[in-house]
């Protein structure tokens, strides 16, 4: 009698665990499931900020375009167009100044590597390694190097 309730302690001590091991194992899968949702979710967010991204800019870009329209509407007088290009080129500037854009200072500098590509070198003058001309502008946005300027030094 004694031995039979042991074995019967025993099974509901066995059931017990199976039923928690089957409440972890569910609780498992859920979590499981959660995160394999969370991270389709997130994927399709970034997927669609990378998309719509550019839409700011554009937005802010379109009345350049109107600018430009204008510009050639009436390109009668030459130096009335040519102002209205420079106007354009000053709008198109300012926009990409307010969102980071800034223009690699070169002419007269030091040649630093991490800023300028030598295109050209010729015997100056000069201090050797000295920005004689820049040949390209270059870029940097938010401090990012975007392009380098393109350079002739002194040799």
């Amino acid at each position: 009698m004694a031995e039979k309730k042991k074995k019967q302690s025993k099974k509901e001590e066995l059931d017990k665990k199976n039923q928690e091991i089957e409440n972890l194992t569910i609780m498992c899968k859920r979590i499981q499931a959660d995160f394999v949702n969370y991270k389709e979710r997130t994927e399709r967010e970034t997927k669609q900020l990378l998309e719509f991204s550019s839409a700011d800019m554009i937005r802010k870009i379109l009345p350049v375009l109107d600018s430009f329209e204008l510009a050639f509407k009436n390109n009668e007088d030459f130096e009335s167009f040519k102002k209205g290009i420079e106007l354009v080129y000053a709008q198109l500037n300012d926009i990409l100044k307010q969102e980071g854009l800034t223009s690699i200072a070169a002419q007269g500098l030091k040649f630093d590597p991490y800023k300028h590509e030598v295109l050209m070198k010729e015997k100056s003058d000069k201090e050797e390694d000295i920005v004689l001309e820049e040949l390209q502008k270059g870029y940097e946005l938010k401090g990012k190097i975007l392009r380098h300027s393109k350079v002739k030094i002194s040799g």
